[in-house]
């Protein structure tokens, strides 16, 4: 016993010891915000096009006029998001030095607890209009009424920023888009979606009441993404911090990626936290090598972490037959017999076996199991099932499935 005490005591005065160690020694790092997806730069280079056109729809809100509904489309990581802050962050400089009544506000709708229901989206944004409702209890219309008349009492113009719309929508349906535009003529709506085809699902009425501008944001190139980054890592980094060929390498990733500047930031700032792990005076190639492969992995399991609990019922079946017998490969037959039995189990409704199979063939798209196609002559044909993740990720996926589907 005492011997474990000491074993303890004298872990902790290792951890001690390694923040003194931190704390004393050289950052290479000089404002790490610059790199992270939350900060808003002065310039953005290569979306100037993009901001004067926002700046022109938006102008008219300066006078209190309800500009146009905007939709901005465009992978992850091609400056929407980030073009939209810095165009809204000038409108609200100006408003507050001109005395006009505008509120801006930012919701992203895939953040639970927030945009799940039509309820808590109308009850947040009250709230953040100054005025509190409780989480549940009201009906949803007098939700609507509240703010409705928080509006018009202050006479506010309000430009409400929906990130991942395509989510709200999912969840809520559209008569939400509806009743905050239809009703209401002092909300303007800018929606922000990676699916620039959500728009064509919305009810003919919806559309119609939205009336909205469209822009459509394209990938950037690697010459472009190293403009991007060797701005941003000016800032970040202390000077000959960067080991020649980094940037270079960090763009083509990226590029790779369909022109997603937001993984090529992420790249810079793990391979400059790595290099300063290893105590390294200068960010290498084989640091941003071992940043693509860690962030690799953590999107991995962000993509398994958000699937449809359908989809976590299948992939789980997958891994459990996988466990019990690692040499042979599976086949759709015997996912589907155990599928049954773990939906039994966890009170979930059982899909078709060829839904079970469309689901095995989006698993297969996003990499994270091999399905090959066998033709078997006139015995038709089947798929092999393959886990195409590594194995020390298979212990955390296992975890988070379980959290999920409340498996004990």
């Amino acid at each position: 016993m005492e011997k474990k005490a000491r074993g303890v005591k004298m872990e902790q005065k290792g951890v001690e010891k390694l923040f003194e160690d931190f704390l004393k020694s050289d950052s290479i790092f000089t404002d790490k915000k610059s790199l992270q997806m939350q900060y808003t730069p002065q310039n953005i280079p290569h979306r100037e096009e993009q901001i004067n056109q926002i700046a022109q729809i938006l102008a008219p809100c300066l006078r209190l006029e309800k500009p146009s509904n905007l939709f901005l489309y465009g992978k992850t990581g091609t400056g929407k998001t980030l073009s939209i802050t810095h165009t809204t962050n000038k409108i609200k400089e100006l408003a507050i030095k001109n005395k006009i009544p505008i509120n801006i506000l930012y919701l992203n709708c895939k953040i639970k607890k927030i945009a799940d229901t039509e309820y808590r989206l109308i009850a947040q944004i009250s709230r953040d209009l100054g005025h509190e409702i409780p989480p549940t209890g009201l009906p949803t219309d007098e939700v609507y009424k509240t703010l409705y008349n928080i509006l018009e009492t202050n006479s506010q113009m309000l430009i409400l920023i929906l990130d991942e719309i395509d989510e709200l929508i999912k969840k809520t349906g559209d008569e939400i888009l509806y009743n905050l535009t239809m009703k209401n003529s002092q909300v303007s709506i800018i929606g922000i979606s990676n699916d620039i085809s959500f728009t064509n699902n919305l009810d003919p009425r919806v559309k119609s009441s939205l009336s909205e501008e469209e822009m459509v944001f394209p990938p950037y190139n690697a010459l472009q993404l190293m403009d991007i980054i060797k701005v941003r890592v000016k800032s970040a980094f202390k000077e000959d911090t960067i080991q020649e060929g980094v940037i270079e390498k960090c763009s083509a990733y990226a590029a790779r990626e369909h022109g997603d500047a937001r993984r090529a930031l992420e790249l810079m700032r793990v391979a400059g936290e790595l290099a300063q792990r290893e105590n390294s005076t200068k960010v290498s190639l084989e640091h941003l090598d071992k940043a693509e492969e860690k962030i690799e992995r953590e999107k991995i399991l962000d993509i398994i972490m958000y699937q449809p609990k359908q989809s976590q019922a299948v992939l789980y079946t997958i891994l459990t037959i996988h466990k019990n017998n690692r040499a042979c490969p599976i086949s759709t037959g015997e996912v589907y017999d155990l599928y049954q039995k773990i939906c039994s189990k966890i009170n979930l409704r059982v899909l078709t076996q060829r839904r079970v199979s469309d689901i095995i063939q989006e698993l297969d798209m996003l990499g994270i199991i091999t399905a090959k196609v066998i033709y078997k002559g006139r015995y038709g044909r089947c798929r092999e099932i393959y886990i195409s993740l590594q194995d020390t990720l298979l212990p955390r996926i296992d975890e988070i499935l379980h959290k999920d589907l409340d498996l004990k």
